[in-house]
């Protein structure tokens, strides 16, 4: 991966319909695309694991987008039922406000755009990238629910990386009958040793690589 000059973060507020959710943008000089952040289950933008896979996107070139999905009053009440963060379809809509918010920016406007999803976030950013063929380029999905996202697996377009622990085993399951139904490029790398959160020592370090590479090749080709 090349390395380039550490962007500076800007805070930023993405209009998703009636509600304006907080976010952190940074594109390095001369990035090559644009990667935006769907966390899974009752994270956030602040979340050390998708910051540090941030941090060594931003290295490799490319821009980074992470916000949050839920309002700071849905984040309240999903803390008291979990029920907001398993809402698949809300979840897409916030990231397809997203595709739509970054694509109108001056400095993103030129950008190819990538979606990285962890958990439930992977399976909005699926429903996402078939809801916006035209904008998303590529997927990456880290210890993902994509069988989450079954009704839309075969219109996803976007060549799909799914990333999983080897000892993440049901997941490893879910995503290996995912593959069957997607009719994308798509490819399976299993990181040895690991288990959903990749807390292992060097796991995270290799998701981030296999994403960061993924990106760059696949945001650089053609259509």
């Amino acid at each position: 991966m090349k390395s380039v000059n550490e962007a500076v973060e800007e805070e930023v507020r993405v209009q998703a319909g009636n509600l304006l959710l907080d976010g952190n943008l940074a594109i390095p000089r001369e990035a090559t695309g644009v990667v935006l952040f769907a966390h899974g289950s009752g994270s956030s933008r602040h979340s050390p694991r998708n910051r540090a896979v941030a941090a060594a996107f931003r290295q490799a070139g490319l821009g980074t987008l992470l916000f949050d999905l839920l309002s700071a009053e849905e984040e309240a009440m999903d803390a008291q039922t979990t029920l907001l963060r398993f809402d698949i379809a809300l979840l897409a809509t916030r990231l397809v406000h997203a595709l739509d918010w970054i694509v109108k920016r001056a400095d993103a406007r030129n950008l190819r755009v990538g979606l990285f999803g962890a958990s439930t976030g992977a399976a909005a950013a699926l429903v996402a990238a078939a809801r916006r063929p035209s904008i998303v380029r590529a997927v990456v999905s880290r210890g993902g629910r994509p069988d989450l996202a079954r009704g839309a697996l075969e219109s996803v377009q976007a060549p799909t990386l799914l990333i999983v622990g080897e000892n993440d085993e049901e997941v490893l399951k879910l995503n290996r009958q995912a593959q069957e139904a997607m009719r994308c490029l798509n490819k399976l790398e299993i990181v040895p040793g690991a288990t959903h959160l990749f807390e292992e020592r060097g796991a995270l370090e290799k998701v981030a690589q296999l994403a960061a590479d993924w990106f760059v090749q696949k945001l650089e080709e053609k259509k």
